[in-house]
């Protein structure tokens, strides 16, 4: 572990500085030979989905293993978006007078060395070792086992990528030792280790925050909900319901739990069984909600219990829970909601407004689906994960959060002796004389 470490912070340090072509050219390079390795990931893939299969695990931690042709348009379409978006975050900011002596000037750096833990998702190796490699970091990547191969063999084309582009290859480590003590003696490396980013469920989320003294950017947990009101669209809010969850049902900004107002909740749940019948979605509905449903399709219909509140299904299920008014909602979220995406349908701007602002979330949509809360599809570029946390960044972790700035100071032979004539003062053309404690 100590050779990796050190390889990496090397790496980090013969890296050239950013706004450096390599890097823009990187994201290039891999993208292209993504495609050119396709063939050998995927044999990879499909030794990891046998193994899975094997080990009796989940289908929707099969699904998530998969590679196949929609992660290859994904990663590929990622790469060209990395390379289009990569000048607009470094590129040097424009500098500012400095109390009429000098010149002050942001410049992009690195976080530093970057520790990425993840679940059962190999597209986020790609994913990480392109967004923080071409933002300068070194990336150390921790998967799952259960996607060892694919790992290993993406690790390799990774690695090639970056010496193809001019970058040292150690800028990105795949770490293929799967004993979770070498994970746990990690956790306790703040000395060589600048940034940990867990991305995955809300239980190793809290493992890293707990046994770590590493900054975190936490990411993941998406026990998401939606709230509808009393005066709401409901043919709208079925629509949203089911755009929020058949999608991707395993994404972290996807529906777990729909609040709905008691006294349009049984016409809420025909809109959604109709809607779901209609679009041929077939969901299943975990629901406290008594009206009587004579023809529910092909919507399976099961009882909803107070082990549902605060659970990630990782499928097609929806739950629907009766609340009276957006206050019970809200209280309802605060206790169980893990903070990254909630949801409301209302015509009614007071209430609206009253839970936008009460409402925690590093999203909240307002009659929309909650699967719009995406770096992408938000505008804001290319994305790593969503964080949940409130320190740095909350919401996607996008290029220009993979960043950190230091200040450069043209002082012209200014001396802080000189300035006012008080070695204890300094004059800013906006600012009165402060005194620096």
């Amino acid at each position: 572990m100590d050779q990796i470490l050190a390889a990496a912070r090397r790496a980090l340090a013969d890296a050239p500085p950013l706004g450096h072509p390599s890097y823009q050219r990187f994201a290039a390079v891999l993208g292209e030979s993504i495609v050119d390795a396709w063939p050998a990931l995927r044999e990879a893939n499909e030794h990891d989905l046998e193994a899975a299969r094997e080990r009796g695990l989940p289908g929707a931690i099969i699904d998530r293993l998969r590679l196949d042709a929609p992660q290859r348009r994904h990663l590929t379409a990622l790469a060209q978006a990395v390379h289009a978006a990569v000048p607009d975050v470094v590129e040097p900011r424009p500098g500012r007078p400095a109390g009429g002596w000098g010149t002050l000037r942001p410049v992009a750096r690195p976080l530093g060395v970057i520790l990425m833990v993840y679940e059962a998702r190999p597209t986020v190796t790609v994913e990480s070792a392109l967004l923080g490699a071409v933002t300068g970091n070194a990336v150390l990547l921790r998967g799952g086992r259960e996607m060892a191969a694919t790992d290993a063999a993406a690790g390799q084309v990774i690695r090639q990528a970056l010496e193809l582009a001019g970058l040292p290859g150690d800028l990105v480590t795949v770490l293929a030792d799967p004993d979770r003590s070498v994970f746990r003696a990690l956790l306790t490396r703040a000395d060589a280790v600048d940034v940990l980013i867990p991305r995955g469920s809300p239980s190793l989320i809290e493992y890293c925050q707990r046994n770590s003294a590493i900054p975190v950017i936490a990411s993941g947990g998406g026990v998401n909900h939606l709230y509808v009101h009393a005066g709401a669209d409901l043919e709208l809010a079925a629509r949203v319901a089911l755009d929020s969850k058949v999608d991707e049902p395993t994404a972290c900004n996807t529906l777990e739990l729909v609040l709905v107002d008691r006294q349009v909740a049984g016409d809420f749940q025909r809109a959604l069984i109709a809607e779901a019948n209609r679009a041929a979605v077939a969901v299943r509905l975990r629901s406290d909600v008594t009206a009587q449903e004579p023809d529910a399709g092909i919507v399976e219909i099961d009882r909803l219990g107070p082990h549902d509140f605060g659970r990630e299904y990782l499928d097609v299920t929806i739950g629907v829970h009766a609340v009276d008014g957006v206050d019970e909602a809200l209280a309802h979220i605060a206790r169980y909601g893990s903070g990254h995406t909630e949801g409301v349908i209302a015509t009614d701007a007071g209430v609206i407004d009253r839970f936008t602002g009460r409402v925690d979330a590093a999203a909240v949509v307002v009659n929309g689906s909650l699967r719009l809360h995406d770096g992408p599809t938000l505008g804001l570029g290319p994305e790593l994960s969503i964080s949940t946390g409130r320190l740095h960044v909350r919401g996607p972790v996008t290029l220009a959060d993979l960043v950190t700035y230091s200040w450069r100071v043209d002082a012209n032979g200014a001396l802080r002796s000189q300035l006012d004539g008080d070695p204890a003062r300094i004059v800013t053309p906006d600012l009165e004389p402060t005194h620096a404690y």
